[in-house]
Protein backbone atom coordinates (compact mmCIF):
# COMPACT_ATOMS: atom_id res chain seq x y z
CA UNK A 1 0.00 0.00 0.00
CA UNK A 2 3.00 2.29 0.80
CA UNK A 3 4.13 1.95 -2.60
CA UNK A 4 0.59 3.07 -4.34
CA UNK A 5 0.55 6.13 -2.28
CA UNK A 6 4.40 7.36 -3.43
CA UNK A 7 3.53 6.83 -6.91
CA UNK A 8 0.39 8.72 -5.89
CA UNK A 9 2.32 11.18 -4.65
CA UNK A 10 4.82 11.30 -7.90
CA UNK A 11 1.62 11.67 -10.22
CA UNK A 12 0.72 14.15 -8.34
CA UNK A 13 -2.78 12.53 -7.02
CA UNK A 14 -2.59 13.32 -3.56
CA UNK A 15 -1.55 16.70 -2.78
CA UNK A 16 0.98 16.60 0.98
CA UNK A 17 0.59 19.38 3.50
CA UNK A 18 3.13 22.06 3.55
CA UNK A 19 3.83 21.06 7.11
CA UNK A 20 4.96 18.08 6.03
CA UNK A 21 7.33 19.24 3.15
CA UNK A 22 8.39 21.96 5.82
CA UNK A 23 9.33 18.91 8.47
CA UNK A 24 10.69 16.73 5.76
CA UNK A 25 13.36 19.38 4.54
CA UNK A 26 13.72 20.10 8.10
CA UNK A 27 14.19 16.78 9.16
CA UNK A 28 16.87 16.16 6.40
CA UNK A 29 18.94 19.66 6.95
CA UNK A 30 18.87 18.22 10.37
CA UNK A 31 20.35 15.27 9.87
CA UNK A 32 22.73 16.36 7.52
CA UNK A 33 24.15 19.80 9.20
CA UNK A 34 27.05 19.62 11.53
CA UNK A 35 25.53 21.50 14.15
CA UNK A 36 23.19 19.40 16.78
CA UNK A 37 20.71 20.46 19.48
CA UNK A 38 22.54 17.75 21.90
CA UNK A 39 26.05 16.63 20.24
CA UNK A 40 26.96 12.69 19.98
CA UNK A 41 30.06 13.47 21.13
CA UNK A 42 29.77 15.01 24.30
CA UNK A 43 26.37 13.37 25.39
CA UNK A 44 26.48 9.22 23.08
CA UNK A 45 24.06 7.65 23.00
CA UNK A 46 21.73 10.19 24.44
CA UNK A 47 22.13 12.67 21.66
CA UNK A 48 20.69 10.48 19.34
CA UNK A 49 17.12 11.13 21.32
CA UNK A 50 17.06 14.83 19.17
CA UNK A 51 17.83 13.35 16.18
CA UNK A 52 14.86 10.35 16.62
CA UNK A 53 12.39 13.35 17.56
CA UNK A 54 12.88 15.17 14.18
CA UNK A 55 12.55 11.84 12.73
CA UNK A 56 9.82 10.42 14.80
CA UNK A 57 7.45 13.75 13.44
CA UNK A 58 8.08 13.45 10.33
CA UNK A 59 7.07 9.54 10.60
CA UNK A 60 4.02 10.99 12.09
CA UNK A 61 3.17 13.19 9.80
CA UNK A 62 3.87 11.01 6.93
CA UNK A 63 1.71 8.46 8.65
CA UNK A 64 -1.22 10.93 8.81
CA UNK A 65 -0.77 11.54 4.58
CA UNK A 66 -1.36 7.75 3.89
CA UNK A 67 -4.31 8.07 5.87
CA UNK A 68 -5.23 10.56 4.38
CA UNK A 69 -4.34 9.40 1.49
CA UNK A 70 -6.21 6.12 1.99
CA UNK A 71 -8.96 7.45 3.33
CA UNK A 72 -9.96 9.36 -0.18
CA UNK A 73 -9.53 5.63 -1.55
CA UNK A 74 -12.11 4.42 0.38
CA UNK A 75 -14.29 6.69 0.58
CA UNK A 76 -17.77 6.44 -1.47
CA UNK A 77 -17.97 8.23 -4.59
CA UNK A 78 -20.45 11.50 -4.37
CA UNK A 79 -23.83 10.53 -6.20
Amino acid sequence: MWWSFFKALKRGEHRVAPSTWVAAAAAVVYAVSPIDLIPELVLGPLGFGDDLGVWSILGVLLLREHHRWHRRLTAPAPA
